[in-house]
């Protein structure tokens, strides 16, 4: 499986026992989702290694607590700690209206009322307290934050995302 044909489920925090269990620390809004996951792909050495899963049970809202296949002993998870977690993007959910997956908005058209045409969106950077649109409008990187309020409209159809800034913001970039 290659990177780019998967998401982001979470990473590998730290040990909950001495039997080879795992706590992974999910980055979802909905962690129930993947409480009875069959199996996950486990970054290792640059790798999606595919890891199947004996069970699993979610610990602490956003924890979820697995135990993996031939996986038994505090050598062998003590490996894994920090690996990250990655499913296939056929898994995840379909969002409508104005929600949706990094992935999936990046190369749209960015939009805002009172500015008109900003730019083409080109990453998003979850980097910071605040994620951040990162937009590129004739080699000048504008960087918005990503805030419901901002976002007035997600066009899939047409590949647009329609915004409303507070005036100044898209000016202080150029």
């Amino acid at each position: 499986m290659q990177k780019e044909n998967c998401f982001y489920l979470g990473k590998i925090v730290k040990k909950y026992s001495f039997k080879g269990e795992l706590l992974i620390k999910l980055d979802t809004d909905d962690p129930e989702m993947y409480s009875g996951l069959e199996s996950v792909y486990v970054e290792r050495h640059k790798k999606l290694i595919p890891f199947f899963i004996e069970k699993s049970v979610l610990h602490k809202s956003t924890l979820l607590r697995v135990k993996f296949e031939d996986v038994d002993n505090d050598d062998d998870t003590s490996r894994l700690i920090g690996s990250k977690l990655y499913l296939p993007l056929n898994l995840l959910p379909k969002l409508s209206g104005n929600k949706f997956y990094y992935h999936e908005i990046i190369g749209f058209l960015v939009k805002d009322v009172s500015f008109g045409d900003v730019g083409t969106l080109t990453g998003i950077n979850d980097n910071t307290d605040q994620a951040l649109f990162e937009i590129d409008r004739e080699s000048i990187k504008i960087l918005i934050p990503i805030i419901d309020d901002f976002i007035k409209k997600v066009d899939r159809e047409n590949k647009i995302i329609l915004l409303d800034v507070p005036d100044g913001l898209i000016d202080l970039y150029l």
